[in-house]
């Protein structure tokens, strides 16, 4: 149904969700990282990736994740070294609330924790679906990318994959019309998405690897219930729930 599908797309540009979307692209990554530094999701002396991964993982161009870094660097919030083991790295004692685009996100709290319950209602019954049609193709991509997460080296690799997992898990119901009402709150949900420690994006991947399990046991159930579990916790683990902790 097209206009069903265009509605749920074109509700996510409503106003109350336009808030990050005042930013340039240059302020919303340094709005991401300052906030993740904010909330102690990146740790002193903790190195970045590299500006590509950034890039990739947050969705703006490379020469936009340079520009930030070096901005970031003159804010005091990060810090560049030289030599074998350079790079960018948060500083030992970086300023907090140094970035005043962090007020966006935060003032998005409301419209984020309304974008997590759509995706929730979802990804249940996208869950619930697949376990009844993902068939031997699906089932091996789908064990791929959990490997890779497992190998991931920062969670800007993690990112990319995780992103990848849940799209061909909807695709995986063989329902086409899915795809893209679910795609359009992934991608919107994301777009708020911070760097976060890496042992915790492991966690999250012993998930998919449970979700995977009730797949292949063609448990509609228990499937739906790993994916409820799954995004129930983004309302105390994404920068919404953590705010209160800061």
């Amino acid at each position: 149904m097209p206009g069903s599908e265009d509605a749920a797309i074109s509700g996510l540009t409503a106003p109350e969700l336009g808030g990050i979307r005042r930013l340039t692209a240059l302020e919303a990554v340094r709005a991401r990282i300052a906030l993740a530094v904010d909330l102690g999701l990146l740790a002193p002396g903790e190195r970045l990736p590299g500006t590509d991964r950034i890039a990739a993982a947050l969705g703006v161009g490379e020469i936009t994740v340079r520009r930030a870094l070096v901005s970031l660097c003159a804010d005091g919030l990060l810090e560049r070294r030289r030599g074998r083991n350079g790079g960018t790295l948060i500083a030992e004692r970086p300023p907090r609330g140094k970035v005043a685009a962090t007020d966006v996100y935060r003032s998005d709290a409301e419209a984020v924790r309304r974008l997590i319950d759509h995706r929730l209602t979802l990804e249940c019954g996208i869950a619930h679906l697949a376990a009844g049609h993902a068939a031997g193709a699906a089932l091996a991509g789908l064990q791929e990318l959990v490997e890779e997460m497992d190998r991931a080296p920062s969670w800007a690799e993690f990112h990319d994959c995780d992103e990848r997992f849940h799209l061909a898990l909807a695709e995986a119901t063989g329902v086409p019309s899915i795809a893209g009402p679910y795609g359009a709150v992934l991608r919107e949900l994301y777009r708020y998405y911070l760097p976060y420690p890496l042992e915790a994006l492991r966690d999250s991947n012993c998930e998919h690897r449970e979700l995977l399990a009730a797949l292949r046991r063609q448990d509609a159930a228990a499937a739906a219930a790993v994916a409820q579990r799954h995004v129930e916790v983004l309302h105390r683990t994404m920068f919404v729930g953590l705010l209160g902790r800061a």
